[in-house]
């Protein structure tokens, strides 16, 4: 099915029946990729006395549990909630779901014995005339093990401050990455690239031009057979009323 979409003084035509998945699965055994600390997820039949809410245990239907976090557990969007002391949803932030987008691939730089995502390197793959909304990072090297892959204690590759000012300036609503976090795994709380991409600047009573109505969604996985380029994003969400909720980003090539 071809679709023919208007974006500002573009017009282009995608596919809907080649959607491109980009989004990892959450699944309750040790498969399951895991962030901060946490074990994995737990999905689980539930029991009421002698009653096992399970088929292959005598019941009529499947009737599980399913124990998880979704910043730790999997592909997950996130809004400035995260990080304010004022309650904030995803539900309240993210009110449309297709972008027009492109997808770039980086190595991250050893940079004081991290590996940083640095301004510099942004600018190369995007400048700010592109116009795009959505911008969907893959690290490199991208290797299947990402599916699965126990980032705790690892210090993943993060974005550099300089970075997010750069990619909220040229105007990205919504940041899409391939790791547990754009900012470093321990930091003592700074979380500068994520108050840098939203514009906070005090957690405690939110700046008039914070932005709201953006997103971070991580621990995505592109397939190395997606080329790097532009794409029409729909970032489904489950309907939580949280900071964050699981995600599931699908991408269309433009044709």
């Amino acid at each position: 099915m071809l679709a023919k979409i208007q974006y500002n003084n573009k017009e282009f035509c995608v596919d809907l029946n080649q959607p491109i998945d980009i989004s990892l699965i959450i699944q309750g055994n040790d498969d399951n990729p895991i962030a901060w600390y946490l074990n994995a997820p737990e999905i689980k039949p539930v029991v009421f006395s002698n009653w096992i809410g399970q088929v292959s245990k005598g019941a009529s239907t499947n009737f599980y549990n399913i124990y998880f976090n979704p910043h730790a557990h999997g592909t997950h969007t996130e809004c400035l909630g995260h990080i304010t002391k004022h309650h904030y949803s995803i539900q309240d932030s993210l009110k449309t779901y297709f972008f027009y987008s492109k997808l770039i691939s980086i190595s991250p730089i050893l940079i004081n014995f991290d590996l940083v995502i640095t301004a510099k390197q942004i600018k190369e793959l995007l400048n700010k005339n592109e116009e795009v909304e959505a911008l969907i990072i893959r690290t490199l090297p991208n290797e299947n093990c990402k599916k699965h892959r126990k980032y705790s204690n690892t210090n993943p590759p993060f974005l550099s401050e300089e970075a997010a000012i750069y990619i909220r300036e040229i105007g990205i609503k919504h940041l899409l990455i391939d790791l547990p976090s754009i900012d470093k795994e321990k930091d003592d709380g700074a979380l500068v690239a994520h108050k840098a991409f939203w514009n906070v600047t005090n957690v405690d009573k939110i700046n008039s031009d914070a932005r709201l109505y953006s997103t971070i969604t991580e621990l995505i996985f592109a397939d190395n057979t997606v080329k790097n380029g532009y794409y029409l994003l729909n970032l489904q969400i489950a309907s939580f009323k949280n900071d964050a909720t699981p995600s599931k980003p699908i991408l269309y090539k433009i044709l």
